[in-house]
């Protein structure tokens, strides 16, 4: 089994919020999207283009087998806010200033649910909502998503993830038009890299990414890690997502299966040795000695 990987850049057409917990009234977003958001954004958009106006695209079972197969066909990088610069793009990474971060990136958004008969708002439903910025707070520059998809060559001309990336939604708050992106570019990138950086075995049944870390100058973990046996220094969450399963009897409607997929290292961690790790399930790293 090969690998072949993609660069591939997204502009930002509306705000974004990718669900990372609640204080207060806020909803948070990550500053990133995370492998998992791809995977359902694809997953959706491919089982709606494989009903094609035949049927509702109702059932939860076909959206399962679905993702299942883009799980086997496809891995995920994390991807991240950038701005464009000449002829390329600057990354914005998000821990490394994340007060400038959160001040050119992110938004908010404040609403309440009101009862009309009381012309009032509901109580406990005043709610904000924060989101990325489809342009920058300084300089009103677009933002673009920056990251790779790495498809199995067996997969070629079988899951039509190119296609589906044309209409493609992320996140949360869809309904409201959030989340709306435009293909900038889907290339293939010959230098077996991501971002410049990270190289990549693509060879085996699963990409395998190499860390050269040191004392001095140790490696960035560019996603969420299995922290299962890894050496690492960083923020440690448990990471879960809410899913959708109306074939099951207990738990079965829009999210209220809660699925657990490890106790992770969060993206920005550094690893101060060399260090190998499988591209698993919603673009999660893992440790491995091969």
């Amino acid at each position: 089994m090969a690998w072949k990987i993609y660069r591939v850049i997204l502009r930002l057409r509306s705000p974004m919020h990718i669900g990372w917990g609640k204080v207060g009234n806020l909803q948070r977003t990550r500053p990133y999207v995370t492998g998992r958001a791809i995977w359902g954004a694809l997953t959706m958009r491919l089982t709606r283009d494989a009903a094609n106006g035949g049927s509702p695209a109702a059932d939860s079972a076909e959206y399962q087998k679905t993702g299942a197969e883009v799980h086997r066909s496809l891995a995920f990088s994390y991807f991240y806010p950038a701005t464009r610069s000449d002829s390329d793009y600057d990354i914005a990474w998000p821990w490394e200033d994340p007060p400038r971060f959160a001040w050119r990136f992110l938004g908010s958004y404040s609403g309440a649910a009101v009862s009309y008969s009381q012309r009032s708002s509901e109580p406990g439903l005043l709610h904000e909502i924060e989101f990325i910025s489809p342009r920058t707070v300084d300089h009103g520059q677009p933002v673009f998503l920056v990251g790779y998809i790495l498809e199995d060559n067996a997969a070629v001309n079988h899951l039509k993830w190119q296609q589906a990336l044309q209409r493609f939604q992320i996140g949360g708050e869809r309904g409201y038009g959030w989340g709306d992106t435009e293909i900038v570019e889907i290339e293939p990138i010959p230098d077996q890299r991501l971002f410049g950086s990270v190289s990549v075995l693509t060879d085996g049944s699963r990409p395998v990414l190499c860390l050269d870390g040191t004392d001095s100058s140790p490696a960035r973990l560019l996603g969420h890690v299995d922290a299962g046996g890894v050496r690492a220094e960083g923020e440690i969450e448990p990471l879960v997502g809410r899913e959708w399963r109306s074939n099951e009897k207990r738990h079965r409607h829009a999210g209220q299966h809660v699925e657990f997929v490890a106790m992770t290292f969060q993206p920005g961690g550094l690893v101060r040795e060399s260090a190998k790790f499988e591209i698993g399930r919603f673009g999660v790293w893992k440790a491995t000695a091969g």
